[in-house]
């Protein structure tokens, strides 16, 4: 059994190595659109006196995830994937990991904050992505900062914290074209 399990995890990693080298392939392109997960946290939950407007109430990024955020940050640059564009969530987690990335302010875009449980409110706030991304035509790439259930919601995947999914408009969603792990 130990055998059978250690056989499946080196058949595993050439092959999530080969996903990002081919998300690599399409970033550096550019003109593509990237849902990046915030990078590793403190918790699991946001607190019950949760306020979108102080980071002391919200879960944060670890030191592991700062450090992770920076490290996506250099992987960008030493790539030569350009960047046009970085919106996020409003939540710090979010904030503090394209902030410490891309070394900029992104532009903070509340559809990107955690999917509501209302689902008419849920299911405006996924059109308002689509409608970003699918209104989306630079040469560089565009970079979306958000949480796991709204990539999931949107993609059908559960990226890890700190990891990329590179995606296009396709019917009425999104296409996974690649995807990169940090």
């Amino acid at each position: 059994m130990i055998r059978f399990v250690l056989a499946l995890l080196l058949l595993a990693i050439p092959a999530a190595a080969h996903a990002t080298d081919a998300g690599w392939a399409l970033l550096r392109d550019g003109g593509h659109v990237v849902l990046l997960r915030h990078a590793m946290v403190t918790g699991i939950t946001d607190p019950v006196n949760f306020d979108i407007d102080s980071c002391a109430t919200q879960v944060n990024l670890s030191a592991r995830g700062k450090q992770q955020a920076s490290k996506i940050g250099a992987l960008f640059a030493a790539r030569a994937a350009p960047i046009e564009r970085v919106l996020s969530s409003r939540y710090c987690r979010c904030v503090d990991t394209a902030r410490i990335a891309f070394e900029a302010e992104p532009k903070q875009f509340a559809p990107l904050d955690l999917l509501k449980g209302d689902a008419a409110q849920k299911a405006s706030q996924i059109a308002a992505i689509l409608k970003e991304i699918r209104a989306y035509s630079g040469s560089d790439n565009l970079v979306m900062v958000t949480h796991l259930e709204n990539i999931q919601a949107l993609t059908g995947v559960s990226p890890r914290e700190g990891e990329a999914v590179v995606v296009e408009p396709q019917d009425d969603g999104l296409r996974v074209l690649g995807r990169v792990t940090f």
